[in-house]
């Protein structure tokens, strides 16, 4: 695999010219036409996508209308919600509600049925889709339903990713789909485009966990792709199935990309025949000479089986390396539970070791990466008259659709798979997030899943429980299971792969699946279960403002399932009270403690009364404040608090980790820099303050006061620059923030304290 910084031009779809300072002669000689970075730029299949559905006339600051949406039940409630406060009268494009997370209404009495039934309820109400449990895990869905070559879906779910399908998808917070239902756009810069080249063709027993694992190896620590698009091109491209692109598209979003798209060909369309949609075919490709930013290019023939070690997808390494480098790789990934978890639970990975080989103790094959038909039937042909054994080991297996499902019956391979003493189940999600088998008490799992972020598996190391999740491809996971859990690499073994033709069945579909088309019917009441609770009341930006940092995070990333917990918690995303108990509650257990004592210094001010009352230290601090600044007094400021994380929010697109910090009080967050434009987004969108600070030394410690003068002001004004002060020990020192540009929707939603508040102005 090789990156190139300085990008390339891709000339009639095959030969590739590094850009450089004699490129553009190169590419004049081979073309026989003078084109410029720029102009070359607007041949790629992203470009002419996003064009096609940008409102603002300009292609440097987008205003995107999306064509369809989707969102899952722990998200649709939450969104319907802020939508409902915001004046929803119908859903003005198609809106599909899949429940495929909380599907074992198993925790909390009848709250997740509840939401089940406010989803369909919802639907019929607003003129949507919805998708009854263990029918389709979302991104399948959409992949079988919504999919169509040329058009843009935004969904609740960050692996909302369809590019494989020419389809180009965003996972966004919840707010983000708020103001497409509202008929707003989804504003951003031009995001950069990276071409990944694609030649050869995958080793038999290599699969799309393989490649992507490759590609977020070498990519994520450098941000090479960072809030880009990728466009997948190249001769490879072809020489992959349509499920392997789906299965290698999928995770592009472990990248922190922002999305992705893949030129189109005959397979492709033949999976819009398949599934009785021939119409949503379209063949994408380049121009005749396109420029990308950045450019990839790998040779499919030299990707090896991966495996990323926890507990991040980009601690990636080839199955061969891990078996050579036993102890030495085992060690690290120790050393590593030890920043992740601060040395309050140890994980013993060594004694997983046995006569010199890696025993795990589970494997599971599920979801949106891992649930598809082909990995699933070159599993079962690997496994097929094997054993899994009677001892420790388990396999669970979970098809991403009932249609998949009832064609892997029909074909034989649930029967083969069953034989070996494997568990096949329905379409769920639950194993990606934590709500699922979750293994024994310093377990080892191997998951072709979408991630393996600490207590992903659903430990709650606040316990003293951990296991662990490494990501591997289902083919690797057949054969580590066919060896009763002895790491394997399906390329050790010489399997005659029988690759059945996939026949699509949609009857279950249109026997179960509630579809308005389109078609509101107001007269539809809602029904809310008791969990179900409106959106508290948020103020708007005060003039001045005093944060208590109440969480200070110094780990290299700090991942939202760290910032509000998932698993179990998710039952609760129905609550926005009732989820905010549980924020931070895996990283920093004091922190919902201490967020909620300087809320009432807030509180105290909105009703006209003493803050320091309530929060005595506040005394000290107002005094402090007065004594250097004239003017400021209750009538002109604001309480709350602030968390400092080095890069916070890589992962999910969860919208509760901004929002379970706003409705404790939280006004700002402060970081060396956001993992994700989605996790900024999401702090935006409920009215918090995405602060940056230069790397080094921290002016503040956890606990300490700051003061923000005239920030509405500089909000309003559009500065990017903010002055700030500690307040300690009855002295000011002040210090530097700053803030990325925020367009003038964003400063007036900052302003108006939410997006709720923003709209119903």
């Amino acid at each position: 695999m090789k990156l190139y910084e300085e990008g390339a031009y891709l000339l009639r779809g095959s030969e590739v010219v590094i850009n450089s300072p004699e490129a553009s002669e190169a590419v004049a000689a081979k073309t026989g036409k003078t084109v410029t970075p720029e102009e070359a730029k607007q041949q790629t299949i992203a470009y002419n996508i996003l064009k096609e559905h940008n409102t603002s006339g300009s292609m440097d600051k987008l205003k995107i209308k999306f064509d369809k949406l989707t969102s899952h039940d722990i998200t649709f409630v939450g969104i319907i919600q802020t939508a409902r406060a915001s004046g929803l009268e119908k859903f003005p494009i198609p809106y599909v509600l899949t429940n495929c997370h909380n599907s074992l209404c198993a925790v909390g009495g009848t709250i997740n049925e509840d939401d089940h039934v406010f989803g369909l309820t919802c639907a019929k109400r607003y003129g949507g889709v919805y998708v009854p449990p263990h029918q389709a895990v979302i991104h399948q869905f959409a992949r079988e339903v919504l999919a169509d070559c040329g058009k843009m879906i935004l969904g609740s779910d960050s692996h909302t990713r369809y590019g494989a399908l020419g389809t180009m998808a965003v996972g966004e917070g919840g707010p983000e789909l708020v103001k497409q239902l509202l008929n707003k756009t989804y504003d951003i810069d031009m995001p950069g485009v990276v071409g990944v080249y694609l030649t050869g063709t995958p080793a038999k027993g290599v699969g799309p966990q393989d490649l992507a694992l490759a590609i977020i190896g070498a990519v994520f620590e450098n941000g090479f792709v960072k809030n880009s698009v990728m466009e997948f091109v190249g001769p490879g491209v072809s020489n992959l199935s349509v499920d392997f692109r789906i299965g290698v598209d999928v995770m592009t979003t472990e990248t922190t990309c922002l999305s992705s798209i893949w030129r189109t060909d005959d397979k492709v369309k033949e999976f819009y025949e398949i599934h009785g949609r021939a119409g949503s075919y379209k063949e994408l490709n380049p121009g005749e000479t396109a420029f990308y930013d950045r450019w990839i290019e790998i040779d499919l023939s030299a990707i090896k089986p991966m495996i990323a070690m926890p507990f991040h997808p980009s601690n990636a390494y080839t199955i061969e390396e891990v078996n050579a480098n036993l102890m030495d790789i085992l060690d690290d990934c120790e050393k590593r539970a030890e920043v992740s978890f601060d040395g309050k639970v140890k994980p013993d990975f060594k004694s997983k070791v046995k006569g010199g080989k890696f025993y795990v103790d589970q494997g599971i094959i599920a979801g949106c990466a891992g649930g598809g038909f082909e990995n699933i039937c070159d599993a079962a042909d690997i496994l097929k008259g094997a054993s899994i054994g009677a001892d420790e080991f388990t396999l669970s297996v979970y098809p991403a659709s009932t249609p998949i499902y009832m064609e892997l019956v029909k074909n034989g391979a649930v029967a083969n798979l069953l034989a070996t003493g494997a568990i096949v189940k329905t379409a769920f999600c639950g194993p990606c997030f934590g709500a699922g088998d979750t293994p024994a008490n310093n377990a080892f799992s191997i998951r072709h899943s979408t991630r393996n972020f600490p207590n992903r598996e659903g430990s709650k190391v606040q316990n003293g429980q951990i296991s662990s999740v490494a990501l591997m491809d289902a083919r690797s996971i057949a054969a580590t299971a066919a060896n009763k859990g002895c790491l394997t690499a399906a390329t050790d073994m010489d399997i005659n792969y029988t690759k059945p033709k996939y026949f699509f069945d949609g009857r279950i579909y249109e026997n179960r699946v509630f579809d308005s088309k389109g078609v509101a019917d107001p007269d539809v009441e809602i029904r809310f279960g008791p969990n179900i609770k409106d959106w508290p009341k948020m103020s708007a930006l005060p003039e001045n403002l005093v944060l208590k940092v109440v969480s200070v995070i110094h780990d290299p990333v700090t991942t939202t399932d760290e910032l509000i917990p998932s698993g179990e918690t998710s039952s609760y995303r129905s609550n926005p009270l009732g989820l905010a108990e549980f924020t931070l509650s895996r990283k920093d257990p004091e922190y919902v403690g201490r967020a909620k004592e300087i809320q009432k210094a807030q509180k105290a001010v909105e009703e006209d009364s003493c803050p320091g009352e309530v929060v005595p230290e506040v005394h000290g601090v107002m005094d402090t404040i007065k004594a250097h600044f004239e003017g400021v007094s209750r009538a002109n400021i604001g309480f709350g608090s602030t968390i400092f994380a080095v890069k916070p929010g890589d992962g999910s697109a969860r919208e509760q980790a901004a929002s379970c910090q706003k409705v404790l009080g939280g006004w700002a967050n402060i970081a060396n820099e956001y993992a994700t434009k989605r996790y900024r987004s999401n702090l935006i969108n409920w009215g918090m303050l995405p602060f940056l600070i230069d790397e080094g030394d921290l002016p503040f410690e956890n606990l300490d006061y700051l003061f923000l003068p005239k920030i509405r002001a500089a909000v309003a004004d559009g500065k990017t620059e903010f002055d700030a002060y500690v307040v300690k020990d009855g002295t000011i020192t002040p210090f530097a923030l700053r803030m990325a540009e925020l367009t003038p929707d964003e400063r007036d939603i900052i302003l108006d304290g939410c997006l709720i508040n923003y709209y119903r102005r």
